[in-house]
């Protein structure tokens, strides 16, 4: 016998990966905070966090030369990739994320990564966290034509490939860039501070971004989602 999930109120659920479904950005943080050093830009570990959390990296070197009058060396891009490439290799996923997806396909409600970040990049750190195979739809900036976030394009895109209505769409972000382009495209947008690199006053930025509700973990996530249940011996118990 099967007893249905509780009812949903989204048609599909689109998740950020680097904080929400991967915790990458401690990572990312570590190998190019150390290569900006290398080329003459000293910055604490705290301070670039807050500046890169869901930036494109064209937009975080232009906000760093803005600020700070620092040019990218031609050979930074080699570095950084080859150096991002090994670290992305140990990255973790963020807790629970694993029980999440497994939750929401049990529930029949689709899902989709929408990610900054590049393909190769994106493939790698789903493949080293262990969630390569539950995540069946991701999609990057460069299939809206490098429109990534804050621009809604990519949201837009993602709901369009699940044939759901974006404004019938929940997207869970954990940086003002993610929440703006999630708002910007007409969806519901939670914000998820699970991460290491959530800071002191995220929160706030991420409801002043247009983030409707703010979950600290996974198993709050699927709690609020109403995802936490399934059937064991004809009885329903906790997911």
């Amino acid at each position: 016998m099967s007893v249905p999930f509780p009812a949903v109120p989204f048609a599909a659920v689109l998740f950020d990966l680097d904080g929400v479904l991967v915790d990458s950005e401690g990572v990312s943080n570590v190998v190019l905070v150390r290569l900006l050093a290398k080329h003459g830009l000293v910055i604490g570990h705290a301070e670039f966090m807050a500046r890169s959390v869901g930036k494109s990296f064209a937009a975080l070197y232009g906000h760093l030369e803005e600020d700070y009058g620092w040019t990218r060396p031609e050979s930074f891009d080699a570095e950084s990739d080859a150096a991002l490439a090994v670290s992305f290799l140990s990255v973790q996923e963020v807790p629970g994320a694993g029980q999440t997806l497994a939750a929401l396909h049990r529930a029949g409600l689709p899902y989709a990564v929408a990610s900054n970040s590049r393909r190769d990049r994106l493939d790698i750190k789903l493949r080293a966290a262990g969630l390569a195979d539950a995540v069946l739809h991701s999609f990057d900036a460069s299939q809206v034509g490098g429109r990534g976030k804050p621009l809604p394009d990519l949201y837009l895109h993602a709901a369009a490939a699940l044939g759901a209505d974006i404004r019938r769409c929940l997207v869970i972000e954990d940086s003002p860039t993610g929440v703006q382009a999630g708002a910007a495209a007409g969806a519901t947008v939670w914000g998820l501070l699970a991460g290491e690199h959530v800071h002191a006053g995220l929160d706030e930025q991420l409801r002043a971004a247009g983030a409707t509700k703010l979950v600290h973990s996974h198993a709050e996530l699927r709690q609020e989602l109403g995802v936490e249940h399934r059937v064991e011996g004809g009885r329903v118990t906790a997911g």
